[in-house]
């Protein structure tokens, strides 16, 4: 798991708020560890490493549908059989959209689970409020559980469940918590019953790296991660040196794949642009140089076996483009 978290940095380098490359980053056990030390209360005060010992298996990532019908869903999963941790919804004319990264976490005791789900956003989107999306979420997280992990009328085996939006590129450095409460309208009727089953936490990002504060001790490792400014080594630095997290000197190949999709291709796009003198040969170059870094992406990808739906994730393609392409490639 070390040698993927500097993999996930070198890949997320180049252009770190990329959607996969964040979502890679946020996956790391001792990452996500830190962000439920600091927003679960369960977890509040224990060490890093624990809190990492106690989330199950592999965080899946892009694979579970929000979509009711479809997070229940039976589905292999690199040879692993899983029910209802399928990660987006399928919507009619939109395409699937899928739980950015979900996963079970024990909780102290070692045997109760709640359900975690991390979604990275690289701002608060402009054509729908973000705060709604969030409570879709949380609410399929919820509704998904019957049949899985509560049966018939069980309702007292729901487990508990976390949506946690990161947001980047906001006005301020900011961490809310979204919950259940009651109030009583007429009379003081004890309801039973767990109000603590629905979370939402949403925490803002700016662009500036925080300093070193246990106020903003999260959001100084999230910034740092997902930084354009800090080098790949600066990053593995804080990370290592501030957060404890485990780093190893090798990196994977598979996940290099990752990298020039969005820095890197523009820089070398306007250097072929800047090579041609004029306006019009700068804007060819970024085309040209853009196409050919896709084209390597997407043959890399197919050939080390990833789905049709996680190449389009990763450079938003259509599909009908992206079959086309592969076709020609081969």
């Amino acid at each position: 798991m070390n040698t993927e978290i500097k993999n996930a940095i070198q890949a997320a380098d180049s252009e770190a708020q990329y959607d996969e490359s964040a979502k890679r980053l946020l996956a790391q056990k001792y990452v996500l560890a830190h962000i439920l030390v600091r927003t679960v209360e369960e977890f509040q005060g224990m060490e890093i490493e624990k809190v990492a010992s106690l989330i199950e298996g592999d965080p899946y990532i892009s694979k579970v549908p929000v979509a009711s019908g479809l997070t229940n869903k039976d589905r292999n999963v690199e040879g692993k059989r899983i029910v209802g941790l399928n990660t987006e919804t399928g919507e009619k004319n939109e395409g699937l959209v899928r739980f950015d990264i979900i996963f079970y976490v024990r909780m102290r005791n070692g045997l109760a689970q709640m359900i975690i789900n991390v979604e990275a956003q690289k701002d608060e989107p402009g054509s729908y409020q973000i705060l709604n999306r969030a409570i879709f979420y949380v609410s399929r997280l919820i509704s998904s559980q019957k049949e899985r992990d509560f049966v018939k009328s069980n309702y007292n085996d729901i487990k508990t469940v976390y949506s946690i939006w990161v947001c980047m590129n906001m006005p301020e450095n900011s961490m809310c918590h979204i919950y259940l409460t009651k109030e009583d309208l007429l009379g003081k009727h004890n309801w039973k019953g767990n109000l603590n089953l629905v979370n939402i936490v949403m925490i803002g990002l700016t662009n500036a790296l925080p300093e070193s504060h246990n106020e903003y001790g999260l959001h100084r490792l999230l910034c740092a991660m997902f930084s354009n400014e800090l080098s790949q080594q600066q990053k593995m630095k804080i990370m290592e040196q501030e957060y404890h997290i485990p780093m190893e000197e090798s990196f994977k190949e598979e996940v290099s794949i990752m990298c020039n999709l969005s820095q890197g291709i523009k820089e070398a796009g306007i250097a072929e642009g800047r090579e041609a003198g004029i306006a019009e040969g700068r804007e060819a170059g970024i085309v040209e140089g853009k196409q050919r870094e896709i084209e390597k992406v997407v043959l890399n990808m197919h050939k080390k076996g990833y789905s049709l739906e996680q190449i389009m994730d990763a450079t938003e393609l259509e599909e009908i483009e992206l079959k086309s392409m592969i076709k020609k490639l081969k």
